[in-house]
């Protein structure tokens, strides 16, 4: 077994400020909570970014830029920018930021689907924010779009044009089955980072047999061309994690996925997740991968080569 690779989401665009004092949303906070997961001990950072003045998520790489370069000369871990970007983003807005940034891993989700953030709603009387109740409401009718046809613009945008790699994101099993098409047509070359998805609404469900399934079909399509990672939402990450790193896979956490450090107690940072799961891999006896050492099982290109 290789080394496990932690990845941390710092702050997305599921979450809104409502919901945590501990999300970061300006550039500031964002450099700050990313830099103290890498110390943690996160080797890939997942960033979006949002807006400083109403924390909701934007595209803007100008915004991207606040932070990123400050990232890079305080740390040494990957940076990975989100192509997903958030509900109501074009597809040349989602990879604005990562066009200009040219960087070593983005994101890339490998199937539309529903994505219902508007359960949320219930659990809050009132929110800080005006956009906030109409954005948890608009996923009500929302099509998160990755279609083939943007999926083949993405590799040929960012793959080709920047040597960047990616982590592929895989909400259901049929995502498996689109990542297996691309690698037939030789868009996508080994070693695939596979993240595996769940407890999203519209996705596949946080349910153990559906870990362990996902893990069997990317086991029969990939063989060993692929790196898998596990992630899961909410009260479900810490446990889906531990059971994908049992099962030889890297981990995902952070406040994008969930806003918890256990049973009803908020995390106060992305760090504070990173430390949970570094501990649990430790018991485990499992050894966690530093950056260098995540570059060089995922084959990326080196942070000498981004554009920032």
């Amino acid at each position: 077994m290789s080394k496990v690779i932690i990845s941390c989401a710092v702050t997305g665009s599921v979450h809104s400020p409502t919901m945590s004092p501990y999300l970061p949303v300006t550039p500031d906070q964002i450099a700050t909570s990313a830099i103290e997961a890498a110390e943690a001990g996160a080797a890939i950072l997942h960033l979006h970014a949002r807006d400083p003045e109403t924390a909701q998520p934007t595209p803007d790489p100008n915004v991207f830029m606040q932070f990123l370069p400050r990232i890079k000369q305080s740390t040494d871990a990957v940076v990975n920018i989100t192509t997903g970007g958030g509900q109501g983003m074009a597809l040349d807005e989602r990879l604005s930021a990562a066009v200009r940034a040219s960087p070593e891993l983005c994101s890339l989700n490998m199937g539309s689907m529903n994505f219902g953030l508007y359960p949320m709603l219930d659990k809050y009387k009132s929110f800080q924010q005006p956009w906030e109740p109409a954005y948890l409401e608009a996923s009500r009718d929302w099509i998160f779009r990755n279609t083939f046809k943007d999926i083949e613009y993405i590799l040929e945008t960012l793959g080709k044009g920047h040597g960047t790699r990616f982590e592929f994101e895989c909400y259901d099993i049929g995502h498996l089955y689109t990542l297996a098409h691309f690698l037939d047509r030789k868009l996508v070359t080994p070693p695939l980072f596979v993240q595996s998805i769940f407890g999203i609404l519209g996705g596949q469900g946080a349910d153990a047999e559906n870990l362990m399934h996902a893990k069997r079909i990317a086991d029969r399509l990939f063989g060993d061309q692929y790196r898998w990672s596990v992630m899961a939402a909410g009260r479900h990450q810490m446990p889906f994690v531990t059971m994908g790193a049992i099962n030889g896979g890297n981990v995902r956490v952070g406040l994008e996925d969930s806003l918890y450090a256990g049973k009803g107690k908020l995390a106060q940072s992305n760090a504070e997740q990173v430390k949970i799961i570094s501990e649990v891999l430790k018991a485990l006896s499992l050894e966690i991968a530093t950056p260098q050492e995540a570059r060089d099982i995922l084959d990326l290109k080196g942070a000498d080569r981004v554009g920032f």
